[in-house]
Parts: C-alpha cells; structure tokens; sequence
C-alpha cells in the first residue's frame, strides 16, 4: 500500500465521502467488536494520507456490519429506558439524527455529554473516542502542528452525521463503572497509572474485567474545579498514559492504546463543551484511563527496546498508516498530538506490537 508524507491543505471532500461510505454500517460486528473505520479515516487524512483512505476502507469493508434493524423510537420521553441498550443502537443513531437536524450540533453535544459521562467505558470507550475524532473535524482546522486543515463543517452534512452516530453508539452501549473509592494520593498522572492495582481476574472481557475495580490512586487532578486547571491536568494524564505505551504495551498491546486515545478523546472535546463541563470531564477521563490499565496493563514494565530515531511526526504516522491497523492509526495520532520523543516511541512500538493489516 503506498502512502504519502505530504500534507494537502483541504481534504475536507475525502473525509466527507468516507463517512458517507460509512454511515450505512453499524458500529459494532461479531457481536460487540467496534467499528473504527470513523476514527481511522479522520486520522489519516488529519495525517496527510487522504490518497490512501479510499483503499484502507475497501480493505477494511469485510470487517463491517450493516446498521442493526431500529426496534422502539427514541424520544425525548423515553430516552432513559433506552439508554444502555445494545439493541436500541440503530434507534439511538436515529434519535441523534433527528437532533442535530433540529439543533445546533454543539447544543446536542452540550446537553448530552454530562448524561454520558458517567458510562464513559461504554464499549471499551470506543464511543468516546468516535466522539472525539468527530468532535475534531466539526471544530475544523488544528489548533497547532503541521495537520491537514479541515474547515469548519457546516450544521448539516456527513460530519454531523458522524456525530449523531457516535452519540447513539455511546448512548447504546452507556456501561457506568462500579462505586469506586479513593486509595492515597499520587505525585502526578504518571505515578498515578503506575499505582493502579491489575485487577485479580483476567480470564474474562473487559466488561468482566470492569466489574471488578474497587478504588482508583488519587491524584493532583483529582478534585479540580478550574476549568483551565482542569484541560492541563488532562493533558498531563494523556501525556502520561502515552508514554506508559512504551513500556508497557506489550502487556495487551491493542487493548491498552486506549488508556491514552479515550482521555485524548475527551481533551478534544473541550473547547466543543461549556466550561463548566472541563471538570467533570477530567474526572470521567481519569477513570476511563484507570479502567483500562486496570483491566489490562502488566504488572511489570519491559526494558526500553531501541526504536529508530531521527524520524518526524509525518514519517512516524507514515509508519503507521502502512502497517493499516487501526488501533495502531489512532495511537499514533494520539502520539503526534503530544509529539515528543517519549511519544513517539510508543507510536513506534504499537506499530512493532500488534499485527498489520496490510
């Protein structure tokens, strides 16, 4: 598959006609597996490498399901019964769709996302991550770095419509996490990660392996009610769960990319929400990061293994878009978005652990 390190200025029309390609299919298949084709193809034309989506998702298209039969109507009146149920998925899609059609997408997003933060390891947080990734193109171009620059999407078209189906995909799988209580405080995020105990059974899901978390490490973000204050100790906490990568990837090397892309997930999200919502969502972020290291990280880490250096962000996405997984697109464009070498690293390294697509 030949790929590029150029970046275009306006791949907007790529990005548009892949989601359309993909607004036919559910978000999930064999039964609870994700649908990542959305979140992969943001990536990759943010990335520089929009000549190449069209056949990433020819590849990818054996993986996909259609769009589930809908069942009952979701409305404003029932919405609660509703709300974690798998096999309301292609009503909640609906019910979203309606709702941005009617509403400004950041009103729909503003009163829905205190409603789903509480279920924010919904389907392995995948949900959270499509929202994220859907987030970034409506807001439009990058706030910094050498990206494609989207323009802002109108209030109608294929990137709303990616919206209203991560909202209904996050809303069909909502999964609250146990009653959790605080164990003694962590230094920094970083330490924070490291004190979070594996949890004692491993020979189930992750929905299993959920079920079973009792307390988190508190730790400096713990508590914070400055909006500002708030955004940068996420930034610290996805700054860390990226670099944790590197070491201890090997572990679950799939499973554990998303201790870092589901809270980068909810910082993309930010500037999207009021700034009432920062806090909260540093707390949800936090636990959803917590979980999956809980669920899945070993107890020790490996020794640094020595990966080549000297290479650029656009050279180390390039890496990851010819290896294909999709996992590994969406950590690497987490990676880049913290963009130092510890990062990079752990882009490097996801691109040596899991298996390529291609």
């Amino acid at each position: 598959m030949t790929l590029t390190t150029h970046t275009p200025s306006d791949t907007s029309g790529t990005l548009d006609e892949a989601l359309e390609r993909l607004h036919s299919f559910g978000p999930e298949r064999g039964g609870w597996l994700s649908n990542h084709a959305p979140m992969a193809v943001e990536a990759l034309v943010r990335h520089g490498q929009a000549p190449a989506v069209h056949r990433w998702l020819d590849h990818y298209r054996q993986k996909l399901e259609d769009m589930p039969d809908p069942a009952v109507e979701v409305t404003p009146e029932n919405w609660q019964e509703a709300l974690g149920d798998p096999r309301r998925i292609a009503d909640w899609a609906a019910y979203f769709e309606r709702e941005t059609a009617g509403r400004p997408w950041r009103e729909v997003l503003a009163e829905w996302w205190p409603r789903l933060l509480p279920g924010i390891a919904a389907g392995a947080t995948h949900p959270v991550i499509r929202v994220g990734h859907s987030v970034r193109t409506l807001l439009g171009a990058p706030e910094h770095g050498p990206r494609a620059t989207l323009p802002a999407a109108p209030e109608h078209g294929p990137r709303v419509t990616e919206l209203a189906h991560a909202l209904g995909y996050w809303a069909a799988r909502h999964q609250p996490l146990p009653p959790l209580s605080s164990l003694a405080p962590a230094a920094d995020a970083a330490a924070a990660l490291d004190a979070v105990a594996p949890v004692p059974d491993r020979s189930g899901g992750i929905r299993n392996r959920l079920d079973q978390l009792t307390a988190f490490p508190a730790w400096p973000g713990h508590a914070v009610t400055d909006p500002d204050t708030a955004r940068a100790r996420l930034e610290e906490l996805v700054r860390a769960a990226t670099h944790r990568y590197a070491t201890y990837g090997y572990g679950e090397p799939i499973m554990l990319v998303h201790a870092a892309t589901a809270p980068n997930a909810v910082l993309r999200t930010l500037p999207a929400l009021p700034r009432e919502l920062w806090a909260p969502s540093l707390d949800a972020a936090w636990a959803a990061s917590a979980a999956v290291t809980a669920a899945y990280s070993p107890q020790r880490p490996a020794e640094p293994v020595p990966v080549p250096g000297g290479l650029s962000p656009e050279e180390v996405f390039a890496q990851a878009a010819a290896h294909g997984d999709d996992h590994t697109i969406k950590f690497t464009d987490t990676a880049l978005d913290i963009g130092d070498a510890t990062a990079l690293t752990a882009a490097l390294r996801s691109v040596e652990l899991n298996p390529p697509a291609f």
